[in-house]
């Protein structure tokens, strides 16, 4: 089944010094992002494990989809992008986990990373209906509704720990959405007002 995607306007704030920033950013990361799911809307026999679970695979996930799309566009950007694999090493020898990087400092994580700028983000997903009972509705209707909302955000930050540029970003996902669909659309939408476009 085709995934429908539908979004709100993006939000996107720019640091008044952003310009300083296109000279001394050559290198980013790319962090797991932080996704929450909300818990009140949970399927019978799910659980909190299982929740936290989904979290985390879905945090790697986009993580990794943002990576390749940056990967197969590298031309059209004035910075490189570490490879992840790098980075999730580094974080984990660091004792770095994916329940506690949102606490970090984002100009040391830079530093243990040995980049010049951090991409991170985040995802706030309301729990989708089942398959089953979506598939239903859209028999009887006649029309796919969205069976999630995501709230997404995507930052970065410089090894100050400085914010430089937020793109905010709400998306709706019909029957079949997936981690790989929601990076699609919100790089898609973001990569438009990325700031460092050669």
């Amino acid at each position: 089944m085709l995934t429908i995607l539908t979004a709100c306007g993006p939000t996107i704030y720019k640091a008044a010094n952003f310009d300083n920033s296109k000279t001394t950013i050559k290198t980013l990361a790319i962090l797991p992002f932080n996704v929450s799911i909300d818990s009140k809307r949970l399927p019978k026999g799910t659980t909190i494990e299982t929740l936290k679970e989904s979290e985390e695979k879905i945090g790697y996930s986009i993580q990794s989809n943002s990576y390749t799309w940056f990967l197969q566009r590298q031309n059209n950007y004035s910075t490189s992008f570490q490879d992840i694999d790098k980075t999730n090493a580094l974080l984990k020898k660091a004792n770095i986990t994916f329940n506690n990087i949102a606490l970090q400092d984002k100009g040391e994580l830079c530093k243990l990373l040995g980049v010049d700028g951090i991409i991170s983000g985040k995802a706030a997903m309301s729990r989708p209906m089942s398959e089953g009972a979506a598939v239903a509705v859209g028999l009887l209707v006649g029309a796919w509704g969205a069976t999630n909302k995501t709230s997404t955000s995507l930052t970065i930050h410089d090894t100050n720990g400085a914010l430089l540029w937020k793109y905010d970003y709400e998306a709706s996902g019909s029957v079949g959405s997936s981690a790989e669909n929601l990076t699609k659309a919100l790089m898609k939408n973001a990569s438009k007002k990325f700031p460092y476009k050669k």
